[in-house]
């Protein structure tokens, strides 16, 4: 992979599908901020009950390092809490061989996962794939899907990350009191600073609901597209019906990621 294709990955969602080779997302209205990008709620540990967003960025920080089976695991972690660029990054890996055997049938039913929702960057690339796939691959692909779809689809994942963010909510410490705003305490090598609450626990990024219409204005309206590829015209998701297994086990991982750095040092936990 491209050193410029990865440095692009890590500015965020919005960048993240330039980086994935698939097409500029535009959105009907600017999306909310992006978490991701902004060093103090890093620093006040957002990650740690975004596991989403957590395994997609050590994900792209194994790329970096050129650590493609890690990252490969990382990307499919954070596919099991529902991250679409995600999905898609496993799917891409599959696609190319890089940190995992190719298989070209697996990397169609990856991004005909990451295309659930209709978002469009991935959608195009979905359908390019199938393009480039002969009949019995094609055939093979919808089979594999049926495994993929029931531990990694939005039936399964999204009750999945909807617990982490309720659970998350629910424990914090302090919470927003009603006599006033409510500070974090950031610690950092120059010093603690402080961040608001109020920004912090914004509904917009733990309101399952509300989270994951930030993760729809972001990767584009409308979620329905039409996409004519050479002779192919697609209408929707091919992934096959099948009962979601929500309880099925994280995927494994090389280590916990460590807490980006921010201040000139390591985010305390």
């Amino acid at each position: 992979m491209r050193k410029d294709t990865i440095a692009t990955i890590a500015r965020g969602a919005a960048a993240l599908a330039l980086a994935l080779a698939m097409a500029t997302a535009v959105a009907r209205q600017a999306p909310p901020p992006d978490p991701t990008a902004d060093p103090q709620m890093i620093a006040a540990g957002f990650l740690r009950s975004h596991p989403d967003l957590r395994f997609r960025l050590a994900g792209v920080e194994a790329l970096r390092e050129e650590r493609h089976a890690d990252a490969f695991r990382y990307f499919q972690r954070a596919a099991y809490y529902g991250d679409k660029p995600s999905q898609g990054m496993v799917a891409e890996l599959y696609w190319s061989g890089n940190g995992v055997e190719q298989d070209r049938a697996l990397a169609y039913a990856w991004m005909d996962l990451a295309a659930e929702r209709g978002y469009r960057p991935f959608v195009i690339h979905r359908e390019r794939y199938w393009e480039a796939l002969d009949e019995a691959t094609r055939a093979r692909a919808l089979e594999a899907g049926e495994a993929v779809y029931a531990r990694y689809g939005d039936a399964a994942t999204k009750p999945r990350i909807a617990s982490v963010l309720r659970r998350a909510r629910r424990e914090a410490v302090g919470g927003l009191g009603a006599a006033g705003p409510v500070t974090i305490s950031i610690p950092g090598a120059a010093g603690s600073t402080s961040i608001d609450a109020s920004k912090f626990y914004d509904p917009t990024y733990w309101d399952p609901e509300k989270y994951e219409a930030w993760h729809d204005a972001t990767w584009q309206e409308p979620r329905t597209v039409q996409v004519s590829v050479g002779d192919v015209e697609n209408a929707g998701s091919r992934g096959p019906a099948v009962a979601p297994e929500v309880d099925a086990p994280e995927p494994e991982i090389p280590a916990e990621p460590p807490p980006p750095a921010v201040d000139g040092g390591p985010a305390g936990d």
